[in-house]
């Protein structure tokens, strides 16, 4: 009696070892559709001891402008001073100083407080191209090939400034002849990319 109560306990143990390591299979299989997906994408843990704070004093000449950078798990504005076109109707120009700042380096008083840049050093904006609505501006790359933390960044900046955002939206395209499509779409910066409550997230963005 006593060897077959072992023997049933043996296969209990198998069956929950197997159930176990199925588990972390599928898990692992979910990992790896992160990357398919535009958002939301896995950021890395959140830094420790930062504030998220942006720095109160703002130096340089120019005019003073927010930009949006990623602190932890949120994308936060941060106000810098920008040297912008004086014709500011003249949208690619302003698109091309916003986005230049974003790809900049932080600050020593930003970097101090956890926040840095997503965006990569080799995104170029331009204009629309033939048939596009007036007000939208393309990117050499698609919008949802790019982090969603770089494309967070850009959707919130240009949504909020007055010379590219239309109600908190912005219309984003990316090259004319992408084989996959390249059509220009709208993103809203909604408060819900500020911050979803999940350390190493980074917030979806709002498509209409």
């Amino acid at each position: 009696m006593t060897g077959s109560v072992r023997r049933a306990g043996s296969g209990w143990g198998a069956r929950v070892a197997r159930s176990a390591a199925a588990a972390l299979a599928l898990f692992a299989m979910a990992g790896c559709g992160i990357r398919s997906t535009d958002v939301p994408v896995d950021a890395g843990p959140a830094p420790t001891r930062t504030t998220c704070d942006a720095p109160a004093e703002v130096g340089g000449a120019g005019l003073r402008t927010e930009v949006y950078l990623v602190c932890g798990s949120r994308v936060n504005p941060v106000e810098r001073a920008i040297e912008l076109p004086a014709d500011t109707t003249d949208r690619i120009a302003v698109a091309t100083a916003l986005l230049d700042e974003l790809q900049s380096d932080p600050g020593r008083e930003e970097r101090a407080a956890g926040f840095s840049s997503e965006v990569p050093d080799d995104l170029d904006v331009s204009g629309p191209a033939a048939n596009d609505p007036a007000e939208a501006l393309r990117l050499n790359k698609r919008p949802g090939d790019l982090p969603a933390a770089a494309l967070g960044q850009i959707v919130c900046t240009f949504a909020h400034s007055d010379s590219l955002g239309n109600g908190g939206t912005v219309m984003l395209g990316g090259p004319v002849d992408s084989p996959h499509g390249g059509q220009p779409k709208r993103y809203r910066c909604s408060t819900a990319m500020w911050g979803i409550g999940t350390p190493g997230l980074v917030p979806p963005i709002s498509e209409r």
